[in-house]
């Protein structure tokens, strides 16, 4: 019963970041995924799949995993690296490499 401990990242079909400030601990899956031979479902019987718990700061998460004896993998979130300000910064007249052609 291991769990894991990141950020999420941002949802790539939106530009929004809801969502992407917080924490989660969710449990790896302990078994294996069976296929239900009459419906073709898949299903598992593990049932900490389903639990997320969300906090606020990593140190959080870390805290209550060690409280409560759970072994734990933290991931660092990626860090997208800036992009410009502005749109009119492209013509800037101080702009150190020459824009036209």
């Amino acid at each position: 019963m291991r769990a894991r401990i990141y950020r999420p990242a941002k949802n790539a079909m939106q530009s929004g970041k809801a969502r992407t400030r917080q924490w989660l601990l969710e449990f790896e899956p302990e078994t294996a995924r069976t296929i239900d031979p009459l419906m073709g479902w898949t299903s598992s019987g593990d049932m900490r799949q389903q639990v997320t718990l969300e906090f606020d700061t990593a140190e959080e998460a870390v805290a209550y995993a060690e409280k409560h004896g759970i072994p734990y993998q933290r991931f660092e979130p990626h860090v997208a690296p800036p992009r410009p300000k502005a749109y009119s910064d492209n013509f800037r007249y101080d702009r150190k490499v020459p824009w036209s052609h």
